[in-house]
């Protein structure tokens, strides 16, 4: 079979011949047209088979020709000149940014095209004169590569960058690069006449390079201290404060009464070392979404029918937060319906998977409730609005509290446990020191009390956190597993109670199981069946074509799509009917069938059988089940109802429990009662009906197809195709704690060897120099060589990019 020249995929349903070029579809084509016509041919040498099939946008984007709406989305809008930045996840080669950045060619009215691959972001200027903001995102939509535009953007404010870290960082870098230097001389007890003669001078450039260091760079480790003592919490912050503060006050003592040079290099580098470390642990995946709610997902616009002067109705796109109780809205096939509303007219059949996770779509009839997050599917509705946007039954759900809760307030990090151990000892070791030299030798008492405190500064120890977590974050990000920040990796070698969604989660959104059930097709049948599923435009229609053998497809001479009911054709004197079970039999109820979705099957008024679609689950599901069973409870819940309770028994191991007719409410609160009997939770769900239960489980991973677009709040991104892999990111995990134990030890054995000098008394700046920096550059260099080493060890190779 031949495959698409734009887009790679086989020509199927259609094959278009062009240029002696093959194309899937006239939408494929046409981006060729449009490509060739404009010299951007090149566009396919970049990469073989590039493109994108552009999906069908006809109307969709409507709602741009409403100025208030445009002026929303536009970042610039001055003298004819606008400038908007654009969401494309359909971006994912060399060849997109290539295309995207030449929009000009394709249109003179687009001046500039800039595009940041890791965002899938295009930031658009272009004159108004010359083209809309609508025909602007139609062209993009011509070419494959439709914008995705939501509620959200409407509300998005500027969110400014916090570079502060960046800033501090870059200041106590300089200045511990600096400070070292002048150092030099007194490191060596260099003896020449004019270092001897500006080593003053020296000595308090050292004392104003550690300025800005101390009381600008080195300030958040005092205010955290502060906040700590203030809450009654020795954290591991307190003992650095000290250290810092001890290091400085010393030195500069030391200056003033040009006692020695101080320590003003193990001060600058202790603090450049430590940020260093937050630096590295705070560079994550900024470019995912970590933190979507319904604005995410829902509309910017709708289509409101009002009554003209005349009495005649028209149509309007207005903004959704505009829509208020009483007003009269257009739903097309496909869209998602924004606010509560009771069905006026039209057959609705509605998907609420979005909110409730259950798969079956509902039927409803004139005078209904349809509810806020339902996808129509089917035909036109007009529906009249029954309260607010902010009122509708989905956005109270994010008026729960789980949803403002943080985290980390019932989290104690490994380094939070030993804070107070560590504190404690350093401070007894101190006093203790100081007790015995006041005995025997009073001149020493203050010089050995910080000497304790300068040495003991647990720099390295934390270090070992950051450097080490930070590191199994990206090797996590190169395996498809995006992480909100490094932490989370620490919760996940806790957690003992896996909790999974079902529908999107462990079964796969792009395969379906098909079976037939019923009496055999004969060859004349088979090919009228075909020859309609091809005319339709139905997503099960679609979908059972593609599984389906293509049986002499050939012209219909009768062919009638009944919205919300199925087909009726005919070919050659031969009548069928494809459908619901009340459309095809005559005289009969419908019977909802158990988690059944089925297409039924009539021949010259003959029932043949029914066509069932059953969820197919991933590949390796049952092995991964049993690895995370030897040492982990399991639960999965649903919001579908048991009809696949008895093939997943036989699938899965005897100690997963199931629950199903689980609504958003009952994950949450299924969560809640694990952890009030002590567990540690993972929920790992889809939808946004699992948004709940992702912020009230102690780690909430999301699985998503697509990173880009669709993933609830949660504290981590799974990429579906990496969902059997989950085993292995969890003993990852747990090697990366016993890396950080490790590290505690071979930091511990620096402060041992430092406290030796210490409490002598015997402490020169220059072992401070040499034993501060070396523990840290080698904290750094045993947590990275052992984190890659932990990675490659795991089968097939976590580590490997």
């Amino acid at each position: 079979m031949s495959s698409c020249f734009h887009c790679g995929e086989e020509c199927k349903e259609e094959h278009l011949v062009f240029q002696e070029k093959d194309f899937c579809c006239h939408g494929c084509k046409t981006v060729f047209e449009i490509l060739n016509e404009s010299d951007l041919t090149y566009y396919y040498d970049l990469q073989e088979k590039p493109g994108i099939s552009p999906a069908a946008s006809e109307g969709k984007f409507d709602f741009l020709d409403n100025p208030e709406i445009a002026e929303k989305l536009l970042e610039f809008n001055e003298n004819n000149t606008q400038i908007v930045n654009f969401l494309v996840p359909s971006m994912h080669c060399s060849s997109c940014i290539w295309v995207l950045e030449n929009l000009g060619k394709l249109n003179h009215g687009v001046k500039s095209a800039q595009v940041d691959f890791p965002k899938k972001t295009v930031r658009i200027s272009f004159s108004s004169e010359k083209i809309s903001l609508k025909e602007l995102v139609y062209l993009l939509s011509r070419i494959g590569y439709e914008p995705y535009i939501s509620l959200k953007d409407y509300d998005e404010k500027d969110h400014k960058v916090n570079r502060s870290l960046i800033y501090k960082l870059g200041v106590a870098g300089f200045a511990f690069g600096n400070v070292m230097f002048l150092s030099f001389p007194e490191y060596f007890e260099v003896k020449e006449f004019w270092l001897d003669q500006f080593k003053y001078l020296f000595r308090w450039l050292m004392f104003a390079f550690s300025l800005p260091v101390v009381f600008y760079s080195g300030s958040d480790y005092f205010i955290s201290a502060f906040k700590g003592l203030r809450a009654k919490i020795l954290n591991i912050d307190v003992p650095i404060a000290l250290g810092i503060a001890v290091l400085f006050i010393r030195s500069t003592t030391e200056i003033l009464l040009d006692l020695g040079t101080g320590f003003f290099d193990s001060l600058t580098g202790l603090v450049f070392f430590l940020l260093l470390g937050k630096f590295f642990q705070q560079k994550t995946y900024s470019y995912l979404s970590f933190e979507r709610d319904y604005k995410s997902y829902f509309p910017m616009a709708v289509t409101r029918l009002t009554k003209n002067s005349s009495k005649e109705t028209i149509e309007e796109q207005v903004q959704v937060y505009k829509i208020k109780s009483g007003d009269r809205i257009l739903i097309r096939n496909g869209e998602l319906i924004p606010i509560d509303a009771v069905l006026m007219k039209g057959e609705a059949n509605i998907d609420y998977s979005f909110v409730t996770g259950e798969a079956e779509a509902v039927r409803k009839e004139s005078g209904e409730t349809l509810y806020a997050g339902g996808r129509q599917q089917g035909g036109i509705l007009e529906i009249e609005a029954i309260k607010a946007i902010d009122q509708s039954y989905l956005t109270k759900l994010w008026s729960n509290e789980v949803f403002k809760k943080d985290k980390k307030g019932h989290f104690q990090s490994l380094i939070n446990q030993i804070s107070k151990r560590f504190t404690a000892g350093v401070l007894s070791i101190a006093f203790l020191a100081t007790l015995f030299w006041l005995v025997y030798d009073p001149s020493k008492a203050l010089n050995v009390f910080t000497a304790v405190l300068i040495i003991a500064c647990p720099c390295a120890i934390a270090l070992a956190t950051p450097f080490t977590l930070g590191n199994l974050l990206r090797i996590f990000g190169r395996n498809k597993f995006y992480l909100k920040e490094a932490n989370v990796i620490e919760q996940i070698a806790k957690i003992d109670c896996l909790v999974f969604d079902k529908t999107g989660t462990i079964t796969s959104n792009k395969k379906t199981e098909v079976f037939y059930e019923g009496l055999k097709l004969n060859a004349e049948e088979e090919s009228l069946l075909s020859s309609s599923l091809r005319a339709s435009g139905h997503p099960l229609s679609r979908q059972l074509y593609q599984i389906l053998d293509k049986n002499n497809i050939h012209s219909l001479d009768e062919f009638n799509e009944h919205t919300g009911k199925g087909i009726s054709s005919g070919s050659n004197g031969s009548k069928m009917k494809i459908g619901s079970e009340r459309f095809v039999k005559e005289n009969v109820t419908e019977t909802k069938e158990l988690n059944k979705t089925t297409v039924h099957i009539s021949s010259n008024e003959q029932y043949k059988g029914c066509y069932v679609f059953k969820n197919s689950y991933r590949e390796g599901l049952a092995d991964l089940f049993k690895e995370l069973g030897e040492y982990k409870q399991l639960f999965i819940l649903s919001g579908d109802n048991e009809g696949e309770k008895e093939r997943l028994e036989n699938m899965l191991p005897l100690n997963t429990k199931f629950y199903f007719n689980q609504k958003p409410d009952d994950k949450l609160n299924f969560i809640k009662k694990l952890q009030q009997e002590g567990k540690s939770v993972m929920m790992i769900g889809d939808g946004l009906n699992d948004a709940g239960a992702l912020a009230q489980s102690d780690v909430g991973i999301a699985i998503s197809e697509n990173i880009n677009v669709f993933s609830p709040a949660c504290d981590g991104i799974l990429e579906a195709s990496k969902l059997t892999s989950l085993n292995k990111y969890f003993q990852l995990s747990e090697k990366g704690i016993k890396i950080i134990k490790w590290s505690f030890v071979l930091s511990l054995c620096y402060n041992l060897i430092g406290l030796a000098f210490a409490v002598t008394g015997n402490l020169m700046p220059v072992i401070a120099a040499i034993l501060m920096p070396l523990s840290s550059i080698s904290i750094v260099a045993f947590t990275t060589v052992a984190t890659n080493l932990a990675g490659k060890k795991l089968k097939p190779g976590l580590a490997e990019t």
